[in-house]
């Protein structure tokens, strides 16, 4: 009895000092879940931040007219005054100042700031040396613009927590000033704080729970029940490994989905399908095929873990597209080998059919590694969900892709439209500003219109303006853009086109338009012809709407002088001159001088 008593004294001690252990781990993991999270989330936050600040201080740097001449004497156009206005409408950002060298704010989001002067030695001491300054700190609600009401953590809210960061802009090695951003991360800060907390709760649980079992069957276990025990563990473990997996899997699709939405193109997209499937499925190697414009065949698009893809495959050769479902070699008694998976090692493989708005659009071709295929068998389920996230982004990147062909296309004819063209034309000429690259634009109208609606009525007139059309895009090579600008007025953009180039361009062009013939029924309309007006950067303009202009001006001119003819716009005889040769080169009478 006295062993018994003994024992069991022993044994409550042992449960009195186990039940300790766990108040002071369970203490310990409450602090530590409060107290860790804060610091933490502030340092990937700060991380973050300042690359965002890098990415909108290189925004802001391309975005200025004239970078030097900004920071050095305040100076900024119409255009950079726009972009900086709705920067902050774009951004998290939600104040932001510029300061020349030495440290005076010459323009700022809070009209209030300007003309104010730094003090802080940071400013000179780490800004000014070319490194990004990041400050933390909490500030009043009053002191945060357009802060909205609604985002209050609570009726006791009065601050919110503000990052400050500096950045210096730097050019060929001069310091020519800074911009301060300003960004309220209060709710994402607290927003990551509690996921963090959270997570840690449920894994400080886990593993109290867990260390609570195993000193408790310790305890009470002989030999034989700490061999079940270890058993026990072991498919604890497995279990947790299996519970982790599964998470990182969530996690890995979420990320994936995320990403594909983001793509702004399919090359962009296969890239990250690409990265990503590398780590969802390690053990399978993989490629993917797309149907062709002509869905005869599908082209290779992409490949991974070792695999490789071929440049076409035809739909006839796979199982998986012609059975409308997938198919899963090695899964059955009998198999047939796909045509694209020859040369075959006898490996187990699937081929996802990938579906898009009920239409099949293309291929997931996944094959097993070498040893690896239980494991391979077992991530059906999980290449699947695969496929659905690739077939889902290649549906919105396709529909996004046509929706802006809509925007930027005029319907009737398929070229740019005017606010294509406009766009076009400012690139081209910032190029040419760079580069020092000629530049041309042709401006084109179509003659006398107005009898052909009247005469032959409006369907025809619009077979004329798409006959135009096609003579135009024909004519394009390179980057030139064609564009329909309104009624039976087109452009045409002609980078590194010299002067003379750009007028024997616009003299072939009058005279394709001049022998095409289109049937309106069972007649032929009459002859199309069209007047010209070229003008070159940066002799009739510097800036598009005076480029346009000038071209308008030509084609009128064209117009005056009788009508299907190219005219170069005033400005610069030598460009007269090679209108005149090169009509003499192309053997095009000139027109008389008093001609009207």
């Amino acid at each position: 009895m006295k062993q018994v008593d003994s024992v069991g004294r022993g044994s409550r001690l042992k449960m009195a000092g186990i039940a300790g252990a766990l108040i002071a781990l369970t203490a310990l993991a409450g602090w530590g879940n409060y107290a860790i999270p804060a610091p933490v989330v502030d340092r990937m936050l700060e991380a973050d931040l300042r690359h965002r600040a890098t990415q909108l201080n290189r925004q802001v740097e391309g975005h200025l007219h004239d970078l030097e001449e900004t920071f050095s004497i305040g100076y900024m156009d119409d255009h950079d005054q726009e972009f900086l206005e709705l920067l902050p409408a774009t951004t998290d950002i939600y104040r932001f100042k510029l300061f020349d060298a030495k440290g005076r704010v010459f323009w700022s989001t809070r009209a209030s700031d300007v003309g104010a002067v730094t003090t802080n030695a940071y400013f000179t001491e780490i800004v000014g040396m070319g490194n990004i300054f990041y400050k933390h700190e909490e500030k009043p609600i009053t002191e945060v613009d357009s802060f909205d009401a609604d985002l209050l953590d609570g009726p006791t809210s009065s601050t919110r927590h503000v990052a400050e960061i500096y950045t210096p802009i730097i050019k060929d090695g001069q310091f020519l000033g800074a911009i301060e951003f300003y960004t309220d991360i209060t709710q994402v800060r607290s927003l990551f704080i509690n996921r963090v907390r959270l997570s840690l709760i449920i894994l400080s649980g886990i593993a109290l729970t867990a260390l609570a079992a195993v000193i408790l069957v310790i305890h009470r276990a002989n030999r034989n029940q700490l061999r079940l025990l270890k058993v026990h563990a072991t498919k604890e473990r497995d279990l947790m490994d299996e519970q982790l997996r599964l998470a990182r899997e969530v996690r890995l699709l979420g990320e994936l989905n995320e990403w594909l939405q983001s793509s702004r193109s399919l090359d962009e997209l296969f890239d990250m399908v690409s990265r990503f499937m590398t780590h969802i499925l390690p053990k399978a190697e993989g490629s993917v095929y797309v149907y062709s414009n002509s869905r005869d065949v599908l082209d290779g698009c992409a490949s991974w873990n070792g695999g490789s893809h071929r440049a076409h495959i035809h739909p006839e050769g796979c199982w998986g597209l012609r059975r409308g479902r997938t198919y899963e070699f090695g899964a059955s008694e009998i198999d047939f080998v796909c045509e694209h998976a020859e040369p075959h090692d006898g490996r187990p493989y699937f081929c996802f059919p990938i579906l898009a708005h009920g239409e099949t659009v293309g291929l997931m071709h996944l094959r097993a590694h070498e040893g690896c295929s239980d494991a391979f068998h077992a991530s059906k389920k999980l290449a699947q969900l695969c496929a659905e996230q690739i077939s889902m982004a290649i549906a919105n990147v396709r529909m996004r892709d046509q929706l802006h062909d809509q925007s930027v296309r005029d319907p009737l004819t398929g070229l740019f439209n005017r606010r294509h063209m406009t766009e076009s034309l400012r690139k081209g000429i910032s190029r040419s500003q760079q580069t020092g690259a000629p530049l041309s634009l042709i401006a084109v109208d179509v003659d006398h219109f107005k009898k052909f609606n009247d005469t032959h009525g409006h369907d025809a007139g619009d077979m004329v303006l798409r006959a135009v059309g096609a003579a135009l895009e024909q004519g394009c090579d390179r980057d030139e853009v064609a564009c329909r600008i309104g009624g039976e007025e087109f452009m045409l953009i002609l980078p590194d086109n010299t002067p003379e180039d750009a007028m024997t361009r616009a003299e072939k062009l009058r005279q394709a338009v001049e022998a095409v013939s289109v049937r309106y029924g069972e007649k032929s309309l009459p002859r199309i012809t069209i007047s010209v007006g070229v003008a070159h950067y940066p002799t009739h303009g510097h800036m598009p709407q005076d480029l346009m202009r000038s071209a308008d001006d030509a084609l009128y001119a064209a117009k005056d002088k009788g009508r299907n003819q190219v005219q170069v716009a005033r400005g610069n005889a030598h460009h007269e001159n090679a209108d005149q040769s090169t009509r003499r080169e192309l053997g095009t009478p000139t027109p008389p001088a008093n001609a009207a």
